[in-house]
This record gives C-alpha cells, sequence and structure tokens, in this order.
C-alpha cells in the first residue's frame, strides 16, 4: 500500500519506534469482527435505536456527519442574507420579515418563529400602505430613524403602528412562498421559542422543520410534524432539489439561491437583499459545504450516558489538564446520541439483518455467528460479501432478512481500536486484561470531539472505566503565518527536507519545546529548528568529540585505556562533584517531569544543562581533560565527562533517539555494556549521593561573578586575552562567602585577572547605594508630594536602600514606593571617589557585587599580547584541520621592526608553550619538515610582518577515529599544483581528491586521476603527477592515503621541498556517510545543506536519503 509505506519511511525517520510488521489496519477482517463484537454489545444493553434526525451531511460523500465530525472544519464564507415577505392570510398588505442565509431551505418552509416575550412593532410604509413586522431591537439595521416614530429606508418612509410582544403573533396563519406543500393545512402558521434570538436577523424565523434541528424540535413540539410521518425533504443525498420541487428540481441547493431569490424578486417578496460573511462547517473528508437534513440513521445512546462518562473522565489525568476539565468536561456534559451509520461502501457493514417492516432485526456479533445464521463460511465481511446474504425469519411465511444498507462511521471504528487491534474478544483476552486501559495516548486538540471522545463512549459503555489511564493533548502546528497548512497553498516546508537538513532529533526537541505540547498553537519556522540545532545539539555533540578526542589523545600519548562507570564513579574535584551534582539534579528533574508528562519544561531545562557543561565545565576544565595538570587529574576528568556524557546518552535517548544511539555506540566500549542500542537500556536511576546543593548554589554565584565580569570588560572594551590585575567580590553574608572561597581559582582563570578578593563589606571599598526618584513613575502619583518626597529619596542611606531591596516596598510621607519607582545605582564614595571610580568598573546582580580593577601596565599588555598569539596557532590548527594527537611545531618570524612584539615573542616563549603544548620556535623550518600551513597573521597594532608557521610530525593521521568525522572513509590525496597558476575561477594552488567512492568501489586509475586534476585546477594542458618518493605510477598510487600528490604542466626535473613524506589531514571540507555496510566521503563546500548531501550520498550510495547516516 503506498500511502502505509510513505507514512512507514517518515514515521521511521522523524525517530517513532513502530512495529509496522504488526499492525493492524481496519480493513483487516479481524479487526471488522471485534467491532462487530462492540456494537453487538451495544444493541444487547439496549443502547442502539434507528430515527430519523436532523444532522450534519456531506452532499459530496451521500451520508450524515456526527456532530462532533461536523464540529472539526468551519471556515469563514459569504453567504446570500435575504428577508422575504410572508404575507398575513388575515391581512393581505401585512408581511412578516423573516431572514435567513440558506434561501435554498424556503421552498420547504412550513413555520415561522417568534420570541414571546421580545417586543416586536408592526411599521406602516407611508405611500403604499404596507405594513410590516420584525423585532423592534433589530430595527436599526434595516431603518434609518427619523424621528421618534418615524423611519427612512431606500427613499420610503416608515411610522411605526403598533408595538406588541411576540407571544401576540402566535398562531398567525400567512400564505406559503411556494405551493409545493400548500396541502398541509396545519402548517404555515406563528409559532413561539425563546431560541430566538435579538442578535441578528429580523428576530423572525422561517422554519424548514427537516433542514435544522431547532426548526425540527418546534415544530414536533406543536404538532406541525409528527415522528413517524414521511420526512418532507425535497434533497437528495447530492444536494440537488427533487419533486415536487419543480421550479429548482435537479438543481443543485447553493446554485439554486439565485434562482431561488430571482423568483421571489419577481413576485415582490424580497424586502432586504444581502451578503454576510460567517463561520460554516464543511466536510472534512471532501471540503464541501454540510447541510442540515433529515435521514434514518441508526444511533447510540449516549445522551443518557453523560454522567457516566463525566465519572470515568475523572478517572484519567490529562496534559494540560484545563482541556479535560473545561473543553472535554463541556462537551460530555451536552453528549448527544450519535449517529454510528454512514451511507458508504468503504467501511465496515453494520452487522443488523432486518425485515421489510424493521419488525424483526438480528444483530451479529461474529463470523461464526453468521456462519452459523446463514450455512455459508466467510473469508471476509466487506460489503461485497455480505450485502447479498440473507437470514431466514424467525416469522413462518416472511421474507428472509436483509442487511441494512449502512456501514459504520469510521470514527466507530476508531473508537473500538483498543479491542479491535488484537481481535479482542476472539483472541488475546490475557493480553487485553493486562494492558487495559493503555497507560498513556496522545493525539491533537481537534480529538477531544473526536478520538479521545470515541474511545471513551464505547469503553464507558462496555466496560464503565476509561480506556487510557494518561493523555497528552498536542496542539495544532500551524504554517509560519499562522494560517492552517494547506497542500494547495504550499505553506509549509517539505517535511522530508527539514528533517534531512536539520536532522529528526532538532525537530523532535523543537516540538517538545514548543506551545504543541501544552495543546496549543505552533507557527512552525524552520528557523527554530535551526537554532536547536545551534544551542542544544552541535554543542552537546562537540562536548561528546572533544572527549572522544581526548581518550584517544590518551591512549597515544600515555598508553592508557580509560573505562569507567557512571553509576558508581565518585569525584574527588570540586568542578567534578558540581557537573555530576547537576547531571544527577537534571536526572531527578526529567523524571519527575516525565512521569507527570509535563514534556515541555524539559528542553529549557536541557538548555541550561548542555549550557554549563560545555561553555562551563568543559571549558573550565579543558587543562584537566587535556591532561596537562597531570595522568590521574585527567584520568579523574574525563571519567566525570563520560559519566555525565553517558548519563545524559540514557537519559535524553526518548527526546533525541539518533543523536544518543550514535553517542552510545561510541562510548560503551568505555562503560562495559554489551547493549546492542541505547534504547535497551533503562533510564538512569538518580544518584542521591551526587546531589550537592551548596556546590550547585556555589557555582551559581561563581557564574553570576564571571557573568557580571564580562559585561565589566565589554563595557571597557578589554578582551578577555587581556589580563587585568584584580577583581573585588563583594558577597551579602558569610555563608556565602565561605561557600565562594573554594571557586577563587576558577574566577580567577575565567576573567583572566591575577588576584580575586573576597568580601562581605563593600564599605570598605566605599561603595554605596544611592537613589533617585523615577519622574515619570512618581511625578503623576504624587503630585503635590513630589518634591517633599524626591528630597528624602535622594538623601537614604545605604541601609536604607538596602531594606528597600530585601522588603520590596518603603514608606515616605505616607507613600509606599517600590524599586520599580526609584533609580537605584552603585557610586564610590569618599575622598578617593573620583580615583575608585577610574579605576573600578562595577557591576551588581542579585546579592553579587563585583569591583573590577580596569586599570592597565606593560606587563600586563604583554601577556595579552601572548594570549593572542595561542589563539591565531589554535585557529591555525582548527584551519588545517588537525586534532589534539596530531604531534607539530610552530615556527614564527617577527618583522625586525617590530621590536617589542619580538621581545614578547621571546620573553613569553614558556607561556605560548604550555598554553599549545607544542613547541613554539623563532625561525623558519628546514626543508625536511612537513609544512602543514603557513600564514601572516595581523595582531593588534601590527599590520604585517608576523608569519606563523605548522608543521606536522609522523603519520599520526592514523590515530584517528573515521566516526568521530576526522578521517575519511576512503582513500584520498591532498593536491598541490606547483610552477604553474590555476586555469579560469580557481583561486587556489591547494585542493583534496577522493580517490575511491563508496570505499574499496570506483576506484581512479592514474589516466582518470590526471583528468580529474585538471578539470579541478581548469588547466588545459596534460599533467605530471609527483609524491615524496618520485613520479607517480599506478602501483604507488594504488597505495597512497593521505599522501600530498605535487602537479605540474611540465616535468620537474628536482623533487619538490618541504612535501610531507606521510599522511597528513585532508585539507577539503567533507563528511563521511553511510547506508548499511557501504561507507564513503563526500567533499563539500561550507555552505552546502544536509538536504544536499543527503541526496549526494543517496545517489553515491544507491539507497533512499533518509537510509543515509551523516557522521
Amino acid at each position: 500500500m503506498r500511502y502505509s509505506k510513505e507514512w512507514e519511511k517518515i514515521v521511521n525517520r522523524i525517530g517513532r519506534w513502530i512495529d509496522f510488521k504488526n499492525d493492524y489496519k481496519t480493513l483487516y477482517p479481524s479487526f471488522m469482527e471485534s467491532v462487530w463484537w462492540v456494537f453487538s454489545e451495544l444493541w444487547n444493553k439496549g443502547m442502539v435505536y434507528r430515527g430519523v434526525k436532523v444532522m450534519p451531511f456531506s452532499t459530496a460523500c451521500h451520508t450524515p456527519l456526527s456532530n462532533f465530525e461536523s464540529s472539526q472544519n468551519y471556515k469563514d464564507v459569504i453567504d446570500p442574507a435575504i428577508v422575504p415577505k410572508f404575507q398575513l392570510k388575515k391581512d393581505p398588505n401585512c408581511f412578516l420579515l423573516a431572514w435567513t442565509t440558506t434561501p435554498w431551505t424556503l421552498p420547504s418552509n412550513l413555520a415561522i418563529c417568534v420570541h414571546p416575550e421580545f417586543i416586536y412593532v408592526k411599521l406602516r410604509e407611508t405611500k403604499s400602505n404596507m405594513h410590516v413586522i420584525l423585532l423592534k431591537a433589530r430595527m436599526p439595521d434595516f431603518f434609518k430613524q427619523v424621528d421618534k416614530n418615524t423611519f427612512t429606508r431606500q427613499n420610503e418612509e416608515y411610522e411605526i403602528v403598533d408595538t406588541f410582544v411576540g407571544s401576540k403573533l402566535k398562531g398567525e396563519e400567512y400564505m406559503p412562498l411556494f405551493n409545493y406543500f400548500a396541502h398541509l393545512k396545519q402548517c404555515f402558521r406563528v409559532l413561539t421559542d425563546t431560541y430566538v434570538t435579538e442578535e441578528s436577523g429580523t428576530g423572525v424565523v422561517h422554519m424548514a422543520p427537516y433542514f435544522g434541528e431547532d426548526d425540527n424540535r418546534i415544530c414536533l413540539n406543536n404538532k406541525l410534524i409528527t415522528r413517524d410521518q414521511d420526512p418532507i425533504c425535497p434533497v437528495d443525498n447530492s444536494g440537488r432539489f427533487v419533486h415536487p420541487v419543480k421550479d429548482f428540481e435537479n438543481m443543485y441547493i447553493k446554485d439554486a439561491d439565485k434562482e431561488i431569490i430571482k423568483n421571489l424578486k419577481e413576485r415582490n417578496l424580497v424586502f432586504d437583499l444581502s451578503t454576510v460573511t460567517h463561520s460554516y462547517p464543511f466536510c472534512w473528508r471532501s471540503e464541501t459545504p454540510l447541510v442540515y437534513k433529515a435521514v434514518p440513521s441508526w444511533f447510540i445512546r449516549v445522551h443518557d450516558m453523560s454522567s457516566a462518562l463525566l465519572k470515568t473522565n475523572n478517572d484519567t489525568y490529562w496534559v494540560p489538564e484545563f482541556v479535560k476539565e473545561k473543553r472535554f468536561a463541556n462537551w460530555l456534559k451536552e453528549a448527544r446520541d450519535w449517529a454510528v451509520s454512514r451511507n458508504r461502501y468503504w467501511g465496515t457493514p453494520i452487522p443488523l439483518w432486518v425485515s421489510d417492516d424493521f419488525e424483526e432485526i438480528v444483530c451479529i456479533s461474529s463470523i461464526k455467528e453468521l456462519e452459523a445464521a446463514t450455512g455459508k463460511k466467510f473469508i471476509d465481511i466487506h460489503r461485497e460479501y455480505v450485502d447479498e446474504v440473507t437470514i431466514p425469519s424467525a416469522r413462518p411465511g416472511k421474507p428472509p432478512l436483509r442487511r441494512v444498507p449502512e456501514v459504520f462511521d469510521c470514527w466507530f471504528e476508531s473508537g473500538s481500536m483498543p479491542y479491535a487491534q488484537i481481535h479482542y474478544p476472539f483472541e488475546n483476552k490475557a493480553e487485553f486484561n493486562k494492558k487495559f486501559p493503555a497507560d498513556f495516548i496522545a493525539e491533537g486538540i481537534d480529538q477531544t470531539r473526536g478520538w479521545f471522545y470515541t474511545l471513551l463512549v464505547i469503553s464507558t459503555a462496555l466496560f464503565n472505566k476509561p480506556p487510557f489511564k494518561n493523555l497528552i493533548v498536542n496542539g495544532l502546528v500551524l504554517a509560519s503565518d499562522g494560517q492552517k497548512m494547506s497542500k494547495s497553498k504550499k505553506n509549509f516546508p517539505n517535511p522530508e527536507d527539514v528533517v534531512n537538513k536539520f536532522g529528526a532529533d532538532a525537530i523532535r526537541l523543537y516540538l517538545i519545546n514548543s506551545p504543541v505540547v501544552r495543546a496549543d498553537k505552533l507557527k512552525f519556522k524552520e528557523e527554530g529548528v535551526k537554532d536547536v540545532l545551534k544551542d542544544v545539539c552541535l554543542p552537546w555533540y562537540n562536548a561528546y568529540r572533544f572527549f572522544i578526542q581526548n581518550v584517544q589523545r590518551l591512549e597515544v600519548e600515555e598508553k592508557v585505556k580509560l573505562t569507567f562507570q557512571e553509576d558508581v564513579f565518585v569525584p574527588s574535584n570540586l568542578m567534578d562533584k558540581w557537573i555530576l551534582s547537576y547531571a544527577q539534579s537534571l536526572n531527578v528533574f526529567v523524571r519527575k517531569e516525565m512521569a507527570a508528562y509535563r514534556l515541555y519544561t524539559v528542553v529549557p531545562r536541557l538548555v541550561k544543562f548542555i549550557e554549563n557543561l560545555c561553555n562551563w565545565y568543559v571549558r573550565m576544565n579543558r587543562r584537566r581533560l587535556k591532561g596537562d595538570t597531570g595522568l590521574e587529574d585527567c584520568k579523574n576528568a574525563l571519567s566525570t565527562l563520560g559519566s555525565v556524557l553517558t548519563n545524559m546518552i540514557r537519559l535524553m535517548s526518548p527526546y533525541t533517539p539518533f543523536l544518543t544511539e550514535l553517542m552510545y555506540k561510541n562510548l560503551r566500549h568505555l562503560t562495559g555494556r554489551n547493549e546492542k542500542s541505547v534504547h535497551f537500556i533503562l533510564m538512569p536511576q538518580p544518584r542521591s549521593d551526587l546531589i550537592n546543593t551548596e556546590i550547585e548554589r556555589a557555582v551559581s554565584n561563581m557564574q553570576t561573578v564571571i557573568d557580571l565580569g564580562r559585561v565589566s570588560r565589554d563595557r571597557k572594551t578589554i578582551p578577555i586575552k587581556n589580563p587585568l590585575r584584580e577583581v573585588i567580590v563583594i558577597l551579602n553574608n558569610k555563608d556565602t562567602f565561605n561557600e565562594m572561597v573554594p571557586f577563587t581559582n576558577y574566577i580567577e582563570e575565567e576573567l583572566n585577572v591575577k588576584k580575586v578578593t573576597l568580601s562581605v563589606d563593600k564599605e570598605q571599598y566605599g561603595v554605596s547605594f544611592k537613589a533617585d526618584a523615577d519622574f515619570k513613575t512618581l511625578g503623576p502619583r504624587l503630585k503635590g508630594d513630589f518634591k517633599k518626597v524626591l528630597e528624602i529619596i535622594k538623601h537614604l542611606s545605604d541601609a536604607e536602600i538596602q531594606g528597600l531591596k530585601s522588603k520590596g516596598s518603603i514608606t515616605i510621607e505616607g507613600h509606599t514606593l517600590t524599586e520599580d519607582d526609584l533609580k537605584i545605582k552603585l557610586d564610590f564614595s569618599g575622598n578617593n571617589a573620583t580615583e575608585l571610580s577610574q579605576r573600578y568598573e562595577v557591576n551588581l546582580q542579585d546579592d553579587v557585587l563585583v569591583l573590577l580593577d580596569v586599570s592597565m601596565d606593560k606587563e600586563l599588555q604583554a601577556e595579552g599580547t601572548a594570549r593572542e598569539i595561542i589563539n591565531r596557532v589554535q585557529k591555525l590548527r582548527k584551519q588545517a584541520h588537525l586534532v589534539p594527537t596530531d604531534v607539530i611545531k610552530v615556527y614564527y618570524s617577527v618583522n625586525p621592526e617590530m621590536c617589542t612584539l619580538a621581545e614578547t615573542a621571546k620573553s613569553y616563549t614558556s607561556f605560548i608553550e604550555n598554553g599549545l603544548k607544542v613547541p613554539f620556535i623563532a625561525g623558519t623550518p628546514n626543508e625536511k619538515e612537513n609544512i602543514i600551513i603557513k600564514d601572516t597573521q595581523q595582531l593588534k597594532g601590527v599590520e604585517k610582518g608576523f608569519e606563523l608557521t605548522l608543521t606536522i610530525t609522523g603519520d599520526m593521521i592514523n590515530n584517528r577515529n573515521p566516526d568521530c568525522g576526522n578521517v575519511p572513509f576512503c582513500r584520498y590525496a591532498n593536491l598541490l599544483l606547483v610552477e604553474t597558476e590555476p586555469g579560469f575561477g580557481v583561486s587556489s594552488s591547494n585542493s583534496s581528491l577522493v580517490l575511491e567512492n563508496p570505499k574499496g568501489q570506483n576506484v581512479l586509475n592514474l589516466k582518470q586521476l590526471k583528468e580529474q586534476v585538471k578539470m579541478l585546477f581548469a588547466l588545459d594542458n596534460d599533467v605530471h603527477l609527483y609524491t615524496a618518493q618520485g613520479e607517480l605510477t599506478e602501483e604507488k598510487l594504488s597505495k597512497i592515503n593521505g599522501e600530498t600528490i605535487v602537479a605540474a604542466t611540465n616535468k620537474l626535473t628536482k623533487p619538490h621541498t618541504n612535501l610531507p613524506a606521510s599522511k597528513t589531514p585532508i585539507l577539503s571540507k567533507f563528511v563521511n556517510v553511510s547506508c548499511g555496510s557501504t561507507q564513503a566521503t563526500i567533499l563539500v563546500k561550507k555552505e552546502t545543506s544536509e538536504v544536499d548531501t543527503r541526496k549526494r550520498a543517496s545517489h553515491l550510495l544507491k539507497c533512499d536519503t533518509a537510509d543515509v547516516t551523516i557522521y
């Protein structure tokens, strides 16, 4: 089945775990048989009846719809609004003015209705002496008042001649607009009912009792019609007029509106004609307008179940709860009988066999019972198998019973799904009893009148209990402009493209963090998914990749294979204790929120955790993680980070199944786990022994200090690389002071200051609060008292202002003022106030005050330059695709004119080498060294003359892990064009080529390689290729992987200098991809989207884009 395959494809791609091999479909005979059983149970309980009822009817589908179906698809439409004139029998010159937006119902009019207590008026048109009657409150919509008793309309003048209550009109007879049903003598009179409103129309309502629910009710109550009579319904199932409406016969009712209006105009029976825009129900299947029409249907008695439904509803837990308590409960209170029959061909046939007079009815509950009743065997029970089957009548001499022609409403099938999916009660009784009610279901908010409702109705009727325990109500996802997503409007992106571009995990987190999981609407924007990818997925992945790189470095450099167990690991380092405590607090929070089905609270907490992990823990412990502080400390730091990552992977696997699966498979060998998938592992139990709220609070305060210090640096435009002399941190109490003491070294390092001073006494440093009044707020409020209060505010003491901040308010001259009414700032006081304000930048947040010494000297400036050099080298490392395990040297040369820079580089060599962990050498490399990258740098105040050169030692490329994207899956070569310039449109003489693709397939031979090189550099002439071992041959080419190939249009007479003799990292940006066991490498541009990459990979790997894994 085409659509089921498409559904399976996107569901799998988005990461929803469903057993498609053991699915159920409503067309399966086993499912249909269970639906029969459900219906038979309701039949045996006396809950099924046949009746004629005015119902929403789809003329496109030729079938009635249930009330909840009709409420699913309302649209704003423009309809004619006509006021026909109904002539009174006893006064032919007097007309009742009725208002309607369905002119097509006027031929079927049988009565007029007014409100018995409202005030109506009779007006006389002064020229023609014509009288009209309408509701007094509705006159402004049709007449313009001239004086108390005179009104005008379209050059006509009217005067009020009588005023009376509606009940006075009761029983008045009038002439029918059309004579099709004039023989019904009991009809065509005025009725009264309080359902008439004064909000719209004329207060006079025309009644067609077989085309309106209220019309039908009122006419029945007044005995104009009876329940057992043939319906007066001259409209067929296609929405076309039939006999006796001969003037409009075979005409579609909406098309007939114009002709009916024309007919009435010609007979001078139209008082007013306009249009109205209103909300109107449409068929949810055909998108055509519904009509209300009397049809015979089979009903389930739901109205009488209202109390039972409310009780079973109370036994369920909904998120959000207001949908259950308000929207759904209100719907249940007004529950109507459910019309479950449909006049369609496809669907489960209603299992009722009836006599012609409906005096004998047999309800079949199973295939076995049908076989026993008919003496036939059945492999299927669709209409083509059972429609012609008869059952002998139990009444002697009577014809056999035939099946009713209707099928079930598809919502009846959906509501029967808990039983029919496993063919209950014919099979799997034990399984059903074990799993019913379901633990959890989720669907859109529109299902409050759909699936949620039908599930509850059937379950309550069968078992008097709810069909589910917990329910998440999803809101609706709209297009970015707030409109409903529409294929015809093409106002939404292709879902597959969005998944391929950003990944399923980013979309999942975006939706989980949106109003949709709170039953609200979401305007879907790709930018939101991109932000999740940027703020959550990529930082998290980078932390994981940094961990992998340093585990590999530990193995290469120290010959130590790291292993750890996150369930038992106990840290000793302060920051290790903090991040593990924070991770366990996250664990507690996530489990608590998931238990309450509040998924929307998890992502904000996850974002905060990832920020703390990446921007605080990893960055602040980078030296430890890289082994700069000793082997044991490095192992502890890596074990901590590994424990946090593996804990987080297990915790977040339901939210981000793909990213966590990738991480788990690459980390499980470190933890000793052998489960094939992270999704086979239970979520981790929180370790309360690791939770330390004091450390978490202290780190939070430390972060506040560091953030405030960074803001102060930004204000003074002092880069973080420039060291400063001191930061003074003033706290509000001794306990906070003591908690902060162990973290001063981190503050010192993060703010790049030489000294951190903690204090609880801001007066010691001449800092105090000052206050001023907010004139815009207080001026209008205080009026005459403003000047007096202002003077007191200006002289408030530091202690008084602190009291205001802690208490929230202060009373001055009888006026209560809050912090929002004042402008509070920190200022220096005393003899040294000016000097202190120039030296310190002050910043405050909550109860943390930071004074940053921003004065500079030559020594601090020189160290700042040395740090900038370190930063430039690291950027070159990244540019050259180097990784920590690559052994390199850094050479530098300085223009002789730059004496200060040269002196700084020389005197800070040890400092720079300590930061880089590689040799920092003055001069240029010799010819035997392998240059990997060379660049001239521009430092602050230095335009030119500072050159950095990086060389690589050994064949370290083989130590990299392809799964982290560091090494191409396929063999490759770096290319260097010499002694000639590239052709038109090519600017670089460096590039890379993949020598096979996919891995082991499409291997380039020497001739093909030369052609590729010519194309790559846009060369017209043939090329000669060389490696460090001499001119390239077919044999040498077959062994190349990572070496550099020199290309020239002329034969080289001597080897090229500085050519690496071994592997070097690939120069081009690339992506590793795979499909099953087939692996490939794609060279990409920086701006290449994931969609394009997947398309290329799909073509290369010969598989579907959804099956491509990108590394």
